[in-house]
Protein backbone atom coordinates (compact mmCIF):
# COMPACT_ATOMS: atom_id res chain seq x y z
CA UNK A 1 0.00 0.00 0.00
CA UNK A 2 1.04 3.60 -0.34
CA UNK A 3 2.67 5.09 2.76
CA UNK A 4 0.37 6.67 5.34
CA UNK A 5 1.27 8.99 8.23
CA UNK A 6 2.10 6.08 10.52
CA UNK A 7 4.30 4.36 7.92
CA UNK A 8 6.09 7.63 7.19
CA UNK A 9 6.67 8.17 10.91
CA UNK A 10 8.05 4.66 11.30
CA UNK A 11 10.41 5.14 8.36
CA UNK A 12 11.58 8.47 9.77
CA UNK A 13 12.27 6.81 13.13
CA UNK A 14 14.27 4.05 11.46
CA UNK A 15 16.34 6.60 9.57
CA UNK A 16 17.15 8.43 12.82
CA UNK A 17 17.76 5.20 14.76
CA UNK A 18 18.80 2.43 12.32
CA UNK A 19 19.46 -0.02 15.16
CA UNK A 20 15.69 -0.26 15.69
CA UNK A 21 15.48 -2.23 12.43
CA UNK A 22 16.65 -5.85 12.04
CA UNK A 23 20.15 -6.32 10.68
CA UNK A 24 18.76 -7.88 7.49
CA UNK A 25 16.76 -4.68 6.86
CA UNK A 26 19.63 -2.33 7.71
CA UNK A 27 21.97 -4.17 5.35
CA UNK A 28 19.66 -4.07 2.36
CA UNK A 29 21.55 -2.74 -0.67
CA UNK A 30 20.86 0.86 -1.61
CA UNK A 31 21.88 0.41 -5.26
CA UNK A 32 21.99 -2.48 -7.70
CA UNK A 33 25.78 -2.41 -7.49
CA UNK A 34 25.57 -3.38 -3.81
CA UNK A 35 23.39 -6.42 -4.50
CA UNK A 36 25.05 -9.73 -3.58
CA UNK A 37 24.79 -12.47 -6.20
CA UNK A 38 22.35 -12.52 -9.15
CA UNK A 39 24.93 -10.89 -11.40
CA UNK A 40 23.31 -12.57 -14.40
CA UNK A 41 20.33 -10.25 -13.84
CA UNK A 42 22.31 -7.07 -13.31
CA UNK A 43 24.21 -6.64 -16.55
CA UNK A 44 24.01 -3.30 -18.37
CA UNK A 45 20.73 -3.00 -20.23
CA UNK A 46 19.02 -5.67 -18.11
CA UNK A 47 15.33 -5.21 -17.23
CA UNK A 48 16.23 -4.36 -13.62
CA UNK A 49 18.75 -1.72 -14.73
CA UNK A 50 16.09 -0.17 -16.93
CA UNK A 51 13.58 -0.19 -14.08
CA UNK A 52 15.86 2.03 -11.99
CA UNK A 53 16.22 4.46 -14.86
CA UNK A 54 19.55 3.36 -16.33
CA UNK A 55 19.96 3.28 -20.08
CA UNK A 56 18.94 5.55 -22.89
CA UNK A 57 15.19 4.91 -22.62
CA UNK A 58 13.63 5.88 -25.94
CA UNK A 59 10.40 4.42 -27.25
CA UNK A 60 10.90 1.08 -25.46
CA UNK A 61 9.77 1.44 -21.86
CA UNK A 62 10.76 -0.83 -18.95
CA UNK A 63 9.10 -4.24 -18.83
CA UNK A 64 7.10 -5.79 -16.01
CA UNK A 65 9.05 -8.61 -14.40
CA UNK A 66 8.35 -11.70 -12.31
CA UNK A 67 11.14 -12.58 -9.89
CA UNK A 68 11.27 -16.32 -9.17
CA UNK A 69 13.67 -17.83 -6.68
CA UNK A 70 14.11 -19.52 -3.29
CA UNK A 71 13.63 -17.53 -0.07
CA UNK A 72 16.42 -15.15 0.85
CA UNK A 73 17.88 -14.79 -2.64
CA UNK A 74 17.03 -11.10 -2.99
CA UNK A 75 13.56 -10.74 -4.54
CA UNK A 76 12.33 -8.20 -1.99
CA UNK A 77 15.77 -6.58 -1.91
CA UNK A 78 15.71 -5.96 -5.66
CA UNK A 79 12.27 -4.39 -5.38
CA UNK A 80 13.50 -2.22 -2.49
CA UNK A 81 16.46 -1.02 -4.56
CA UNK A 82 14.13 -0.13 -7.40
CA UNK A 83 11.91 1.80 -4.98
CA UNK A 84 14.87 3.86 -3.75
CA UNK A 85 16.61 4.36 -7.07
CA UNK A 86 13.70 5.15 -9.35
CA UNK A 87 11.94 8.50 -9.63
CA UNK A 88 8.70 6.67 -10.28
CA UNK A 89 5.82 6.26 -7.86
CA UNK A 90 6.41 3.01 -5.95
CA UNK A 91 3.60 0.98 -4.34
CA UNK A 92 3.98 -2.30 -2.46
CA UNK A 93 1.32 -4.98 -1.93
CA UNK A 94 1.49 -8.45 -0.42
CA UNK A 95 -0.71 -11.17 -1.86
CA UNK A 96 -1.11 -12.50 1.68
CA UNK A 97 -3.17 -9.48 2.79
CA UNK A 98 -4.28 -7.74 -0.41
CA UNK A 99 -7.18 -8.59 -2.66
CA UNK A 100 -8.85 -7.36 -5.85
CA UNK A 101 -10.11 -4.23 -4.08
CA UNK A 102 -6.59 -3.16 -3.12
CA UNK A 103 -5.23 -3.96 -6.58
CA UNK A 104 -7.92 -1.85 -8.25
CA UNK A 105 -7.20 1.01 -5.85
CA UNK A 106 -3.54 0.96 -6.85
CA UNK A 107 -4.42 0.85 -10.55
CA UNK A 108 -6.85 3.77 -10.20
CA UNK A 109 -4.16 5.73 -8.36
CA UNK A 110 -1.64 4.89 -11.06
CA UNK A 111 -3.93 6.16 -13.81
CA UNK A 112 -4.51 9.40 -11.91
CA UNK A 113 -0.79 9.86 -11.29
CA UNK A 114 0.01 9.27 -14.94
CA UNK A 115 -2.75 11.51 -16.27
CA UNK A 116 -2.40 14.27 -13.70
CA UNK A 117 1.29 14.43 -13.01
CA UNK A 118 2.94 12.29 -15.68
CA UNK A 119 4.24 10.06 -12.88
CA UNK A 120 4.71 6.38 -13.70
CA UNK A 121 3.90 3.74 -11.07
CA UNK A 122 5.92 0.66 -10.13
CA UNK A 123 3.85 -1.95 -8.27
CA UNK A 124 5.72 -4.53 -6.20
CA UNK A 125 3.51 -7.55 -5.51
CA UNK A 126 5.05 -10.04 -3.11
CA UNK A 127 3.95 -13.71 -2.97
CA UNK A 128 1.99 -13.44 -6.22
CA UNK A 129 1.48 -17.21 -6.23
CA UNK A 130 -1.00 -16.70 -3.36
CA UNK A 131 -3.29 -14.71 -5.62
CA UNK A 132 -6.21 -16.59 -7.16
CA UNK A 133 -6.75 -16.61 -10.92
CA UNK A 134 -9.39 -13.90 -10.58
CA UNK A 135 -7.06 -11.73 -8.51
CA UNK A 136 -4.27 -12.14 -11.05
CA UNK A 137 -6.74 -11.36 -13.86
CA UNK A 138 -7.38 -7.97 -12.25
CA UNK A 139 -3.74 -7.01 -12.98
CA UNK A 140 -3.91 -7.68 -16.71
CA UNK A 141 -5.28 -4.37 -18.04
CA UNK A 142 -2.83 -2.34 -15.95
CA UNK A 143 0.17 -4.40 -17.04
CA UNK A 144 -0.90 -4.60 -20.69
CA UNK A 145 -1.50 -0.84 -20.95
CA UNK A 146 1.50 -0.08 -18.73
CA UNK A 147 -0.56 1.89 -16.24
CA UNK A 148 1.76 0.14 -13.80
CA UNK A 149 5.11 -1.58 -14.20
CA UNK A 150 4.76 -4.78 -12.21
CA UNK A 151 7.49 -6.39 -10.14
CA UNK A 152 6.05 -9.66 -8.82
CA UNK A 153 7.92 -12.03 -6.53
CA UNK A 154 7.31 -15.74 -6.01
CA UNK A 155 9.00 -18.79 -4.55
CA UNK A 156 6.72 -21.10 -6.57
CA UNK A 157 7.20 -22.15 -10.18
CA UNK A 158 5.42 -19.36 -12.13
CA UNK A 159 4.44 -21.78 -14.89
CA UNK A 160 2.17 -23.46 -12.35
CA UNK A 161 1.26 -20.54 -10.07
CA UNK A 162 0.94 -17.52 -12.39
CA UNK A 163 -1.70 -17.28 -15.12
CA UNK A 164 -0.42 -17.51 -18.69
CA UNK A 165 -1.69 -14.07 -19.84
CA UNK A 166 0.26 -12.39 -17.05
CA UNK A 167 3.37 -14.44 -17.80
CA UNK A 168 3.19 -13.48 -21.46
CA UNK A 169 3.05 -9.79 -20.56
CA UNK A 170 6.05 -9.96 -18.21
CA UNK A 171 9.67 -11.04 -18.25
CA UNK A 172 10.48 -14.01 -16.02
CA UNK A 173 13.74 -13.50 -14.12
CA UNK A 174 15.06 -16.51 -12.24
CA UNK A 175 17.11 -15.87 -9.11
CA UNK A 176 19.72 -18.44 -8.15
CA UNK A 177 20.56 -19.59 -4.60
CA UNK A 178 23.35 -17.49 -3.15
CA UNK A 179 26.75 -19.18 -3.06
CA UNK A 180 28.90 -19.43 0.03
CA UNK A 181 31.15 -16.73 -1.41
CA UNK A 182 28.14 -14.45 -1.89
CA UNK A 183 27.06 -14.94 1.72
CA UNK A 184 30.60 -14.68 3.03
CA UNK A 185 30.96 -11.25 1.47
CA UNK A 186 27.59 -10.17 2.88
CA UNK A 187 28.49 -11.37 6.39
CA UNK A 188 31.84 -9.59 6.35
CA UNK A 189 30.12 -6.38 5.23
CA UNK A 190 27.52 -6.70 7.99
CA UNK A 191 30.25 -7.15 10.62
CA UNK A 192 32.07 -3.94 9.66
CA UNK A 193 29.56 -1.62 8.00
CA UNK A 194 28.24 1.42 9.87
CA UNK A 195 24.72 0.22 9.12
CA UNK A 196 25.58 -3.18 10.54
CA UNK A 197 27.53 -4.30 13.61
CA UNK A 198 30.28 -1.64 13.30
CA UNK A 199 33.09 -4.09 14.20
CA UNK A 200 31.55 -4.68 17.63
CA UNK A 201 32.30 -8.41 17.28
CA UNK A 202 34.44 -10.69 15.14
CA UNK A 203 33.52 -14.01 13.57
CA UNK A 204 36.20 -16.73 13.60
CA UNK A 205 36.48 -19.12 10.69
CA UNK A 206 34.75 -22.11 12.34
CA UNK A 207 31.77 -19.94 13.33
CA UNK A 208 31.61 -18.46 9.84
CA UNK A 209 31.55 -21.90 8.22
CA UNK A 210 28.75 -23.02 10.53
CA UNK A 211 26.80 -19.84 9.83
CA UNK A 212 27.10 -20.50 6.09
CA UNK A 213 25.84 -24.05 6.57
CA UNK A 214 22.76 -23.10 8.54
CA UNK A 215 21.99 -20.23 6.15
CA UNK A 216 21.52 -22.64 3.25
CA UNK A 217 21.96 -19.92 0.62
CA UNK A 218 19.44 -17.63 2.35
CA UNK A 219 20.84 -14.14 3.00
CA UNK A 220 18.04 -13.16 5.38
CA UNK A 221 18.60 -16.29 7.48
CA UNK A 222 22.34 -15.64 7.58
CA UNK A 223 21.94 -12.05 8.78
CA UNK A 224 19.23 -12.95 11.30
CA UNK A 225 21.42 -15.66 12.84
CA UNK A 226 24.45 -13.35 12.82
CA UNK A 227 22.54 -10.60 14.63
CA UNK A 228 21.23 -13.01 17.28
CA UNK A 229 24.67 -14.52 17.86
CA UNK A 230 26.32 -11.10 18.02
CA UNK A 231 23.81 -9.99 20.64
CA UNK A 232 24.44 -13.12 22.70
CA UNK A 233 28.23 -12.64 22.51
CA UNK A 234 28.01 -8.98 23.57
CA UNK A 235 25.71 -9.91 26.47
CA UNK A 236 28.46 -12.29 27.65
CA UNK A 237 31.04 -9.53 27.32
CA UNK A 238 32.75 -11.37 24.45
CA UNK A 239 34.17 -9.63 21.40
CA UNK A 240 34.13 -12.83 19.35
CA UNK A 241 31.20 -15.00 18.26
CA UNK A 242 32.38 -18.44 19.27
CA UNK A 243 31.02 -21.57 17.66
CA UNK A 244 29.41 -22.53 20.98
CA UNK A 245 27.63 -19.18 21.23
CA UNK A 246 26.41 -19.47 17.63
CA UNK A 247 25.10 -23.01 18.20
CA UNK A 248 23.37 -22.02 21.44
CA UNK A 249 21.78 -18.99 19.81
CA UNK A 250 20.37 -20.57 16.66
CA UNK A 251 19.69 -24.01 18.17
CA UNK A 252 21.34 -25.86 15.32
CA UNK A 253 24.15 -28.28 16.11
CA UNK A 254 27.42 -27.83 14.26
CA UNK A 255 27.57 -30.90 12.05
CA UNK A 256 31.05 -32.29 11.57
CA UNK A 257 31.10 -32.25 7.81
CA UNK A 258 33.58 -30.63 5.45
CA UNK A 259 32.14 -30.30 1.97
CA UNK A 260 35.63 -30.25 0.50
CA UNK A 261 37.29 -32.86 2.73
CA UNK A 262 37.08 -36.38 4.12
CA UNK A 263 33.74 -35.94 5.89
CA UNK A 264 32.11 -35.02 2.57
CA UNK A 265 33.13 -38.31 0.99
CA UNK A 266 32.83 -40.43 4.14
CA UNK A 267 29.22 -39.45 4.82
CA UNK A 268 28.27 -39.73 1.15
CA UNK A 269 29.87 -43.19 1.08
CA UNK A 270 28.00 -44.20 4.23
CA UNK A 271 24.71 -43.08 2.69
CA UNK A 272 25.20 -45.23 -0.40
CA UNK A 273 26.44 -48.25 1.56
CA UNK A 274 23.46 -48.01 3.90
CA UNK A 275 21.11 -47.97 0.90
CA UNK A 276 23.01 -50.94 -0.55
CA UNK A 277 22.65 -52.74 2.78
CA UNK A 278 18.89 -51.98 2.88
CA UNK A 279 19.21 -50.15 6.23
CA UNK A 280 16.67 -47.40 5.65
CA UNK A 281 17.17 -45.80 9.07
CA UNK A 282 20.94 -45.49 8.71
CA UNK A 283 20.48 -44.12 5.19
CA UNK A 284 18.11 -41.44 6.49
CA UNK A 285 20.59 -40.54 9.24
CA UNK A 286 23.39 -39.90 6.74
CA UNK A 287 21.00 -38.06 4.43
CA UNK A 288 19.99 -35.81 7.33
CA UNK A 289 23.65 -35.09 8.13
CA UNK A 290 24.30 -34.04 4.57
CA UNK A 291 21.21 -31.83 4.47
CA UNK A 292 21.92 -30.17 7.83
CA UNK A 293 25.51 -29.51 6.75
CA UNK A 294 24.29 -27.59 3.74
CA UNK A 295 25.34 -30.12 1.10
CA UNK A 296 24.31 -29.30 -2.47
CA UNK A 297 21.04 -31.24 -2.97
CA UNK A 298 22.03 -31.89 -6.59
CA UNK A 299 25.12 -33.79 -5.39
CA UNK A 300 22.96 -36.02 -3.18
CA UNK A 301 20.51 -36.61 -6.03
CA UNK A 302 23.35 -37.63 -8.36
CA UNK A 303 24.58 -40.19 -5.84
CA UNK A 304 21.07 -41.65 -5.58
CA UNK A 305 20.80 -41.99 -9.37
CA UNK A 306 24.10 -43.89 -9.44
CA UNK A 307 22.95 -46.14 -6.60
CA UNK A 308 19.72 -46.96 -8.44
CA UNK A 309 21.67 -48.58 -11.29
CA UNK A 310 24.74 -49.77 -9.39
CA UNK A 311 23.01 -51.57 -6.52
CA UNK A 312 19.39 -52.14 -7.58
CA UNK A 313 19.24 -52.34 -11.36
CA UNK A 314 16.51 -54.57 -12.72
CA UNK A 315 15.63 -56.01 -9.31
CA UNK A 316 13.37 -52.93 -9.17
CA UNK A 317 13.07 -51.24 -12.59
CA UNK A 318 11.28 -48.30 -10.91
CA UNK A 319 14.32 -47.38 -8.81
CA UNK A 320 16.10 -45.39 -11.53
CA UNK A 321 12.97 -43.45 -12.63
CA UNK A 322 12.35 -42.54 -8.97
CA UNK A 323 15.93 -41.32 -8.55
CA UNK A 324 15.84 -39.35 -11.82
CA UNK A 325 12.50 -37.77 -10.91
CA UNK A 326 13.95 -36.82 -7.52
CA UNK A 327 16.96 -35.18 -9.18
CA UNK A 328 14.70 -33.18 -11.50
CA UNK A 329 12.46 -32.09 -8.64
CA UNK A 330 15.42 -31.09 -6.47
CA UNK A 331 16.82 -28.92 -9.25
CA UNK A 332 13.48 -27.11 -9.50
CA UNK A 333 12.59 -26.57 -5.84
CA UNK A 334 15.82 -26.50 -3.81
CA UNK A 335 15.97 -26.62 -0.02
CA UNK A 336 14.15 -26.81 2.33
CA UNK A 337 11.43 -28.67 0.38
CA UNK A 338 14.02 -30.75 -1.50
CA UNK A 339 14.70 -32.61 1.75
CA UNK A 340 11.30 -34.29 1.38
CA UNK A 341 12.05 -35.41 -2.17
CA UNK A 342 15.48 -36.76 -1.23
CA UNK A 343 13.93 -38.64 1.71
CA UNK A 344 11.30 -40.11 -0.62
CA UNK A 345 13.95 -41.42 -3.02
CA UNK A 346 16.32 -42.63 -0.29
CA UNK A 347 13.59 -44.69 1.40
CA UNK A 348 12.48 -46.21 -1.92
CA UNK A 349 16.04 -47.18 -2.85
CA UNK A 350 16.94 -48.55 0.58
CA UNK A 351 13.88 -50.81 0.68
CA UNK A 352 14.10 -51.96 -2.95
CA UNK A 353 15.39 -55.46 -3.75
CA UNK A 354 19.06 -55.32 -4.66
CA UNK A 355 21.07 -56.56 -7.64
CA UNK A 356 24.44 -55.50 -8.99
CA UNK A 357 24.04 -57.67 -12.10
CA UNK A 358 23.85 -54.65 -14.41
CA UNK A 359 27.04 -53.30 -12.84
CA UNK A 360 29.03 -56.52 -13.16
CA UNK A 361 27.68 -57.13 -16.69
CA UNK A 362 28.99 -53.87 -18.17
CA UNK A 363 32.19 -54.24 -16.15
CA UNK A 364 32.90 -57.66 -17.65
CA UNK A 365 32.05 -56.49 -21.17
CA UNK A 366 34.32 -53.44 -20.87
CA UNK A 367 37.13 -55.58 -19.50
CA UNK A 368 37.01 -57.79 -22.59
CA UNK A 369 37.08 -54.74 -24.86
CA UNK A 370 40.08 -53.30 -22.98
CA UNK A 371 41.91 -56.62 -23.45
CA UNK A 372 41.33 -56.45 -27.19
CA UNK A 373 38.63 -59.11 -27.35
CA UNK A 374 36.49 -57.53 -30.03
CA UNK A 375 36.76 -59.03 -33.49
CA UNK A 376 34.98 -57.95 -36.65
CA UNK A 377 31.22 -57.48 -36.74
CA UNK A 378 29.62 -60.56 -38.38
CA UNK A 379 28.95 -59.96 -42.08
CA UNK A 380 25.20 -60.46 -41.85
CA UNK A 381 24.93 -57.73 -39.16
CA UNK A 382 26.81 -55.06 -41.08
CA UNK A 383 25.08 -52.05 -42.64
CA UNK A 384 23.58 -52.95 -45.99
CA UNK A 385 21.80 -49.72 -46.86
CA UNK A 386 24.42 -48.10 -49.06
CA UNK A 387 25.15 -48.85 -52.70
CA UNK A 388 27.69 -51.63 -53.12
CA UNK A 389 27.12 -53.16 -49.65
CA UNK A 390 25.64 -56.33 -51.17
CA UNK A 391 28.74 -56.85 -53.33
CA UNK A 392 30.79 -56.83 -50.12
CA UNK A 393 28.51 -59.43 -48.57
CA UNK A 394 27.15 -57.00 -45.97
CA UNK A 395 23.72 -57.81 -44.47
CA UNK A 396 23.53 -60.99 -46.56
CA UNK A 397 21.77 -63.81 -44.75
CA UNK A 398 20.42 -61.60 -41.96
CA UNK A 399 17.18 -62.98 -40.51
CA UNK A 400 14.62 -60.33 -39.45
CA UNK A 401 13.33 -61.48 -36.01
CA UNK A 402 9.90 -59.89 -36.48
CA UNK A 403 9.23 -62.25 -39.38
CA UNK A 404 9.39 -65.28 -37.04
CA UNK A 405 6.51 -66.51 -34.86
CA UNK A 406 8.45 -66.19 -31.60
CA UNK A 407 10.19 -62.94 -32.57
CA UNK A 408 13.72 -64.30 -32.09
CA UNK A 409 16.20 -65.46 -34.74
CA UNK A 410 18.81 -68.10 -33.96
CA UNK A 411 21.74 -66.37 -35.63
CA UNK A 412 25.13 -65.21 -34.38
CA UNK A 413 25.21 -61.64 -33.07
CA UNK A 414 28.50 -61.38 -31.20
CA UNK A 415 31.89 -61.37 -32.93
CA UNK A 416 33.28 -64.87 -33.50
CA UNK A 417 35.73 -64.55 -30.63
CA UNK A 418 32.98 -63.72 -28.16
CA UNK A 419 30.06 -65.78 -29.48
CA UNK A 420 29.80 -67.88 -26.30
CA UNK A 421 30.57 -65.12 -23.79
CA UNK A 422 27.86 -64.39 -21.18
CA UNK A 423 28.12 -61.08 -19.31
CA UNK A 424 24.73 -60.67 -17.67
CA UNK A 425 24.08 -63.00 -14.75
CA UNK A 426 20.74 -61.92 -13.29
CA UNK A 427 19.72 -62.62 -9.72
CA UNK A 428 16.27 -63.78 -8.73
CA UNK A 429 15.78 -60.80 -6.42
CA UNK A 430 12.55 -58.87 -6.91
CA UNK A 431 11.60 -58.10 -10.49
CA UNK A 432 14.92 -59.38 -11.82
CA UNK A 433 13.59 -62.93 -11.54
CA UNK A 434 11.52 -62.14 -14.62
CA UNK A 435 14.65 -61.05 -16.45
CA UNK A 436 16.45 -64.20 -15.33
CA UNK A 437 13.73 -66.28 -16.95
CA UNK A 438 13.90 -64.13 -20.09
CA UNK A 439 17.69 -64.51 -20.36
CA UNK A 440 17.45 -68.29 -19.97
CA UNK A 441 14.75 -68.53 -22.63
CA UNK A 442 16.42 -66.24 -25.17
CA UNK A 443 19.86 -67.84 -24.86
CA UNK A 444 18.29 -71.24 -25.38
CA UNK A 445 16.49 -70.09 -28.54
CA UNK A 446 19.68 -68.45 -29.80
CA UNK A 447 21.37 -71.82 -29.45
CA UNK A 448 23.58 -70.64 -26.62
CA UNK A 449 21.73 -72.07 -23.63
CA UNK A 450 23.82 -73.84 -21.02
CA UNK A 451 23.07 -77.51 -20.45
Amino acid sequence: MEPDLFTAAAEERQEKDPSSSPLAVRMRPRTLDEVVGQQHLLKPGSPLRRLVGEGSGGPAGPSSVILWGPPGTGKTTLAYVVSKATNKRFVELSAITAGVKEVRAVIDGARRATGGFGKETVLFLDEIHRFSKAQQDSLLPAVENRWVTLIAATTENPYFSVISPLLSRSLLLTLEPLTDDDLRGLIKRALTDERGLKEAVTLPEDSEEHLLRIAGGDARRALTALEAAAGAALDKGEAEISLQTLVETVDRAAVKYDRDGDQHYDVASALIKSIRGSDVDAALHYLARMIEAGEDPRFIARRLMISASEDIGLADPNALPIAVAAAQAVAMIGFPEAALTLSHATIALALAPKSNAATTAIGAAMEDVRKGHAGPVPMHLRDGHYKGAAKLGHAQGYVYPHDLPEGIAAQQYAPEELKDREYYTPTRHGAEARYADAVEWTRKHLGRGRS
